[in-house]
Formats: C-alpha cells, structure tokens, sequence
C-alpha cells in the first residue's frame, strides 16, 4: 500500500514528501503521524540516522489525512495565540483577523452572543449561531436543531481554529453553510502555567490560567478564566467564567482515549437592546428605555462531557468512536410589554429552556490502493438529540416590571438527528485527485405541551425533514506550489426552534409548515506557496438556495418566519498569509459577497398586522450582509524582546431588513499593540502588553438586528479602548 502522505509536500502542514514511503500510522485527532521510509529515499535523521518523528499540524476539517494545501475547499487554520497581539482572549473574533469568508463581529452584548456569518449565511441571526456547525475539540457546539453558540470556546487552552467554507460543509449535515472548530492544544512533555491578567475601558477585567504538562501515559491542558465588564454601552454589564479541561491517555497497542470537560457560567449579562438611528446619533452608548424599565438581562450556565477513542487496527484500518453529553440552562428577561401578553396565546416575556443534549459518531477509516493509487475512505454515522423543557413566564407582577409572573409556556421541545456519511479521497494520477462524499440525515422536531387552558387548546405536534447531501471536489496539481480546484455540493437547513418557535398566523404552538431550505454550491479556487512559509489562496463561490427562510412578522418582541422562495450568494474571497521577511509575519483576508433574494415576497413591517403586505422585490440585497468585508494584521518581532502589530478591519455598508429601507454605514478600524517579553529563567517568561483599538476614535455600527420589529436595529461599536496585560510562564 502506499500511503497518502507520499503525495504531500508540506510537511509542516500536514504530510511531508516521503518518496516511495511504505507504511503511515496515523491517528484521527491531533496525534502525530510517524512514518518509515523505503531503502533508496532519505528521511529526516536522527542519532545513527535512525528516522525521526515528523513536524506535523494535524488538521481535521476534512476528517482524512490530507494537509489544507490539498484539499479541494476553502480551509483556513488560525493559530490561536490571543498575548501575542495583546488581546484579553475573550471573544472569538480575535482570533480570525485575516480569515476571508467569515465575518465575526463582537455585539458588545454579552446576553446575544458573537454575530458570526460565513459566506452570508447566518446573518439573520439575531442571537448565537445559525446555518453554521461548531464544534469543539471534535465535541459538537451546535444542537441537531442548527442553533450554535461560541461563547463557551476557551482561548486560554486552545491551540488553533479551522474555518472551514463551500460545497464540503455539507458533509457536517444540518445548517452546514459553513463550519468552525476550536482545538485544544495538547500537553506539553515539560508541564508549563500560564497565568495572565488584563484590564481595560470601561471596567474590562480579566483572568486567566492554564496549565499544561504530562504525567505518565496522560497528557493534560486545563484552563480556567473569569471576565468582568462593566460594558461600552449603558446595561451592558457583564460577568462570566469559562473552563476547560483536556486529557488524552495512551492505552498502548496504538490506542488513544480523549476526555474533554467543557463549563460555562455567565450568571449576568445586561441586554441594552438595539438603537433607532435617532438614538445612535444622539448618544452611542445609551440603552433603550426599556431595557432599564424591564431590566432585560440573560443568565447561562452549561457543562458538557466528551468521549473519544481513537484506535489503529491495522495500517490500514482505523477506529473513532466520540460520545458527549451536555445540560444547559438559560434565563432570559425581554422587554415584551404586559398589554401585549394579554393575548391568551402569548408565550411571555421570560424565556426559561432547560436543554440536555448528547451523541455518537462512529467513524472507519480505510486506506488502500486502487490501480496502484493511493485512496482514503471514511465511513461514518451519528446519532444526535436534544431535550429542551422549555417555560415562559410573564415579565411583570402587578405593576412590577423585569419579574417572574405568571406561567404562560410549558413544553418540551425535542430533536433526534440520525445521519449517515461517506467520504472517498482517490489520487488517481501524479497531479490529480478526486474528493467524494455523501451525507444523509434524518431530523424530527417533536413538541409535548402541557400549558392548556380554555383559550390555548394542545398544540402538541411533530414534523420530520430529510435529506441526502451529495458533494464533490477535483484538485489539479500543476506545480509543487500551486494548487487549483473545483467542488460542487448540496446543503439543506431545516428551522431551528428559534424560527419554529412561534406562529405567523398569531396560533400557539410551533411552525410546522416551515419547510427546510436547499442549496446548490459551487466553487473554484487556487493556493499558490509563494515560499515554503508564505501561501496565497483564492476562491469563487455561488450557492443557490431554495425556501430561503426570512421573517414573517416582528412584533411585540417575537418574530416569526416563512419560506420565501429562492436566494443567491456569491463572489470572491482572497487571504496571505505567513511570513514577509525574518520576523514580520502577515495575515490578510478580502471577500466581496453578493447576497440577494432572487424571488419576490412579502412580509410584515406595520403593528398590528393582520397579513404580510409589504413587498420585498427580487434583487433585494439580504440584510446583515456587507459587499465587501476584510482585515489585515501585520507582526514584527520575536519570542522575547519586542513584539509589535497593526490590525486594520474594515466591513461595507449593511442593510438592516429585507425591504432595503435602511442601512448601517460602512466602516473601518485600526488597532496597534506592543509587547515585551523578558526571560527569567531556562522557561520563565513575563510579557507585559498594551494595545489600542479603534485608535481614530470613529463612531461606528459594529453590529446589526436583523428585522427588529421596533427600527432598534443598531448595536453601536465602542469608541477607541486600551487594555493592559501581563502574562506569567512557567
């Protein structure tokens, strides 16, 4: 058999060219990858020349042994290093300055989540993460109902983030239109602590630690942080704290388990809710009125468990088998006046789910030869599924606002998601290979009311969506350093209990005739290794979707939605990144996206509202999505002295609903740090930082509510904001 890795040339990716090699075990995971090379082809030597251990970095996006140069998709992989370039490590944001493809944007609203979007989709998003999958150290983030969340990633642990963009998304199944995984970094052989402190505008304070080492056969990384703000905005106040804890043991006869343990306890954070334009342009940093008046606010707290075992059968078999297991519970306080909770169907305005949610995947992985080439087949299945006991409360007691009243919901909402999947990697000539795969799932949305009276009848019900999710990718090889591709794949997104939480046509109970939304998406794209440490990569993207899934009527604080035909995004999408020169290191990302409606509808935008009149004209531009969006860091330094960088931002204009009638500005951003490490010892270190953002002091939109129904769309960014830290190593 010969091996994938003879075809790879990077090997500090991951593979390096081995000639005729004859033999690579590998594990799934982040292990390394040994090999033993065949007579007449010189391997990296060690003591007596004997073969040594390869420098690799794991990748996992693809779920095969293949390095990103290879592979035919958009894949980025960040290092994640938040004291390098003087960030707290708080918001995932940081860390994809010069990742195309991918708009993460910073709500400064802690009760909402980050605002991610990937290629224009899951920017209707008005809280956590939609029609984008996420994962954690191969644990998944995101329910079988498509809603994610990225809050509990912690940074202190991690070593790096894969974003993963186009057609192979698919192959991760639900809301796949894009995926992004977080990995821990594993333990060093010489245990090594961190702790760090950082402080900052506007009461930002925080603290972190994490250690790392080996005892025996066990390797561990266990993190810990606590965050603390008093917030940019007015009621925007904040607490939370994150751990995180990974242990990979080696049972020997190539035999690996991983645990990972997950906490995330956020007992406060204020919600000032979005501003009209008249309100940004008086005063930025106020709330509305009615978050003081209702004292709108959200409290979480989530554990999570995860299983992995990982074995080599033989060279050319291999065994993963993953279980996880997670409680999360969420107490949410909206600003829903009491005269609109009058309706008897109304749900209130406290929202309280309770959610336990868990999993398998098991994955085979078989290598071989077919005519004398070498392939990859990975077959799989995972089986998923979410208990949510969901009350709602009113928000008000007598006249006393921003309390838990009387119950006005009680149901479980459940989800089971059963899926099948295939991929086959064949390199069936010296400069081409072929990547297929094949996704089928199964998912049924289920609900059990018990809050029946006179006047809300039963509105127990269920609805099942299927769906099997073709992809395919051809890679040309027409130099050592040059890779070009094509991949075409089909996608489906069912609702998520977000958007079937609620009725349009004013009923209790769930949206059941929502239909799952289709895409078709296509993209070429090249990656040119200008140097061995320096890589450019381009892409071309269109997908096509069909139900698009957009708001029906926004009001009383609860939206609803409706299928509404078919949608288009498209563009093109640039990154360099790597090294300029000995100690200046550059990464830099530029995407234009068209994203519009391709077919006419009509929605709701006056109160009361009996029935959708507004039209919507084909062409629409989709809200929450720039033209154009990009950033640029730029580093100079080294481990220990002085370390400097610049970071520029810049994001196009955004409309803010689906009638076009109004827009959040463009704008764009410069931020500068500086370091300085001193040694103290043969691994102590001490580095002090400063950094400053938004450094010309602009007024800016730094994100957008998609739709409000109150024209409170604007989440203002923060003015320019400093924060000092130091970092102890030892």
């Amino acid at each position: 058999m010969i091996p994938m890795s003879e075809y790879y040339t990077r090997g500090t990716r991951a593979g390096l060219l081995l000639g005729q090699a004859v033999v690579v075990l590998v594990f799934c995971g982040t292990a390394p990858i040994h090999a033993t090379v065949a007579p007449g082809v010189a391997p990296p030597a060690g003591p007596q020349g004997t073969p040594v251990l390869l420098p690799t970095v794991q990748v996992n996006a693809s779920r095969l042994d293949i390095p990103p140069f290879d592979i035919p998709a958009a894949l980025s992989v960040v290092s994640v290093a938040p004291a390098e370039s003087g960030q707290a490590g708080v918001n995932l944001s940081e860390t994809l300055v010069g990742v195309p493809g991918i708009l993460a944007r910073d709500r400064q609203n802690y009760a909402q989540d980050e605002q991610i979007s990937i290629r224009g989709f899951g920017a209707r998003a008005t809280f956590g993460v939609r029609n984008i999958r996420v994962f954690m150290d191969g644990i998944p983030a995101t329910l079988p109902d498509g809603q994610g969340q990225v809050s509990q990633f912690n940074l202190d642990s991690a070593d790096r983030v894969e974003v993963l963009r186009g057609p192979f998304s698919v192959l991760y199944g639900n809301a796949a239109g894009g995926v992004v995984q977080l990995w821990s970094a594993d333990g060093t052989p010489t245990p090594v602590t961190t702790v760090g402190v950082y402080a900052g505008s506007y009461d930002a304070f925080r603290f972190g630690v994490d250690t790392r080492g080996t005892v025996g056969r066990v390797d561990y990384n266990i993190a810990a942080s606590q965050f603390l703000s008093g917030g940019y905005r007015q009621h925007s106040r904040v607490r939370r704290q994150s751990a995180n804890a990974k242990f990979n043991i080696d049972l020997g006869k190539q035999r690996k388990l991983t645990l990972v343990l997950n906490r995330f306890d956020q007992p406060i954070a204020q919600d000032p809710l979005g501003l009209t334009r008249a309100q940004v342009d008086a005063n930025p940093r106020q709330a509305t009125a009615v978050a003081s008046q209702y004292n709108t606010r959200k409290s979480t707290r989530q554990n999570q468990l995860g299983i992995i075992y990982q074995q080599q059968i033989d060279h050319a078999n291999q065994l993963r088998v993953m279980a996880y297991y997670g409680q999360r519970s969420i107490m949410q306080f909206l600003s829903i006046p009491p005269g609109a909770q009058k309706n008897p169907l109304q749900a209130g305005g406290v929202i309280a789910p309770d959610t336990s949610y868990g999993g398998t995947d098991l994955r085979w992985t078989h290598r071989g030869e077919l005519a004398s080439r070498a392939y990859e087949f990975v077959l799989g299945a995972s089986a998923d599924y979410q208990r949510q006991h969901r009350l709602g409360y009113e928000n008000f007691v007598g006249s006393t606002l921003g309390v838990i009243g009387a119950v006005r919901r009680n149901e479980n909402d459940n989800v089971n998601n059963v899926a099948q999947y295939a991929q086959w990697y064949w390199h069936f000539s010296p400069r081409w290979s072929l990547l297929l795969g094949l996704r089928h799932d199964e998912v049924r949305f289920a609900e059990h009311d018990f809050y029946i009276t006179a006047r809300n009848p039963n509105d127990s019900g269920h609805v099942n969506y299927f769906a099997t999710t073709p992809v395919a990718g051809l890679l040309f090889r027409p130099a050592a350093n040059l890779r070009l591709y094509a991949s075409f794949g089909q996608g489906f997104e069912t609702p998520s209990y977000s958007e079937l939480g609620y009725r349009s046509d004013g009923q209790a109970g769930l949206a059941f005739n929502l239909r799952a939304s289709r895409s078709r998406n296509l993209e070429v794209g090249a990656k040119w290794e200008i140097t061995p440490t320096l890589e450019f990569d381009s892409a071309a993207f269109r997908a096509d979707t069909s139900n698009e899934l957009a708001v029906a009527i926004n009001q009383n604080g609860r939206a609803t939605y409706q299928n509404v035909g078919s949608a288009r995004r498209q563009g093109l999408e640039f990154s360099l990144t790597g090294e300029l020169a000995d100690n200046w290191r550059t990464s830099a990302g530029f995407t234009h996206l068209q994203a519009r409606f391709r077919s006419a509808f009509s929605e709701c935008t006056g109160r009361p509202c009996a029935a959708a009149a507004t039209p919507v004209a084909a062409g629409a531009r989709i809200p929450g999505v720039p033209d154009n969006y990009g950033s640029l860091r730029i580093e100079h330094g080294r481990d220990l002295g002085w370390r400097e960088g610049l970071t520029l931002t810049g994001v196009g204009a955004v409309t803010v609903n689906d009638t076009n009638t109004q827009h959040a500005a463009g704008y764009g951003l410069i931020g500068l740090d500086t370091s300085y490490t001193f040694a103290l010892g043969a691994i102590t270190r001490l580095q002090l930082s400063a950094r400053l953002d938004n450094l010309a002091n602009r007024r800016y939109t730094g994100t957008v509510i998609v739709n409000d129904g109150n024209g409170r769309y604007y989440e203002p960014g923060p003015d320019r904001t400093w924060l000092l830290g130091a970092n102890l190593t030892f």
